[in-house]
Parts: structure tokens; sequence; C-alpha cells
């Protein structure tokens, strides 16, 4: 393939819709945990006798905390994988198609 059929392919209205796609989900997702993160760093450091609450036994609301910290990144894994399945990679594979079908006929 030629550098011109990859420059044409970026110039495109599926192209762009794709990558607004990928940016409207990676952004605001990304600034949700690095919040979630940073809250649990702040208190961590801030509200230490609320991190040391114990909740039941020897399990305090820190270590409950970070366990969550564990969760919501398999979780955010999880909704991306179903996000990118139905938005994302159906339209990849359009133009991924499109740029072969070109390539066949060249």
């Amino acid at each position: 393939m030629s550098p011109d059929k990859y420059e044409t392919v970026q110039a495109s209205e599926e192209f762009a819709g794709l990558r607004k796609a990928l940016r409207n989900f990676v952004f605001p997702m990304t600034v949700a945990f690095l919040a979630w993160y940073a809250l649990y760093v702040l208190m961590s450091a801030y509200a230490r006798g609320f991190m040391a609450h114990k909740v039941f036994g020897d399990v305090n609301v820190a270590l409950l905390f970070g366990l969550l910290q564990f969760l919501s990144t398999f979780v955010i894994a999880w909704v991306y994988a179903r996000y990118a399945g139905r938005r994302l990679d159906p339209v990849a594979e359009k133009i991924k198609a499109e740029m072969e079908g070109e390539d066949a006929r060249a």
C-alpha cells in the first residue's frame, strides 16, 4: 500500500468518526479513573482516620478502596472491550476491507 492511500484514509470522514468515537470513550474514562485514583491517594494521605475505620474484622476502608482500584481497572477493560466490539471494530474492519479491496483491484 502506498503512503497516499493511508493519507486518504486518514482524511476520510469514516476514519475521523472512528477517532472521535475512540476519544469520546478514552478521555472521559481516563479522567474518571484518575479522579478515582486521586481520591484514594488523597484520602490515604489526609483522611487517615476514615481510611483506618474497620469495616469488618481486620478489613478497613483503605483496604476496600485498594481492592476497588483493581476491580475498577478490570471493569474499565471489560467496558472498553464491549465498546470497541460494538462501535470501533466494525468501522475499523470496514475501513480495512475497503483498503484491501482497493489493493486487490490495483
